[in-house]
């Protein structure tokens, strides 16, 4: 299912904050990077090479947290379509007992790499992201 996309990120000594877990500004870090990683594996290449995105909201519910050395599961799903330029992206991170930790939804914006202008989003390019109907 294109529509979903999972990655696992370790927690590093590097990610953690003086309160000993990992810190917020890292978990917006991976939302990124699985949303990178998702547009990577699954748009066409010539959709990578001529389209980037760029995020322009984060909603995010914090509901638990790990320390360094602990695995968390991300998924990051596109459950609409999108609207003009942009679509969101839900990301749920998990722990090793399935329990949610960190729930967001993001929306991001397609940018035209030729003129740096927003643009709508194709049809064509949208479609593997989407749900089956």
């Amino acid at each position: 299912m294109a529509h979903r996309f999972t990655m696992r990120f370790v927690a590093g000594a590097e990610h953690i904050d003086e309160l000993g877990h990992v810190n917020n500004a890292v978990w917006v870090r991976w939302m990124e990077e699985i949303a990178t990683a998702h547009w990577q594996a699954d748009a066409l290449p010539q959709d990578v090479e001529r389209y980037a995105w760029v995020v322009t909201r984060h909603e995010i519910d914090y509901r638990g947290n790990v320390a360094a050395g602990a695995e968390v599961t991300a998924v990051t799903e596109i459950r609409e379509p999108p609207t003009g330029a942009r679509f969101d992206r839900h990301v749920t991170f998990s722990d090793a007992g399935g329990r949610d930790l960190v729930r967001a939804r993001t929306t991001w914006a397609m940018i035209d790499r030729a003129t740096g202008r927003l643009m709508r989003v194709p049809a064509e390019v949208a479609e593997p992201f989407l749900p089956p109907a």
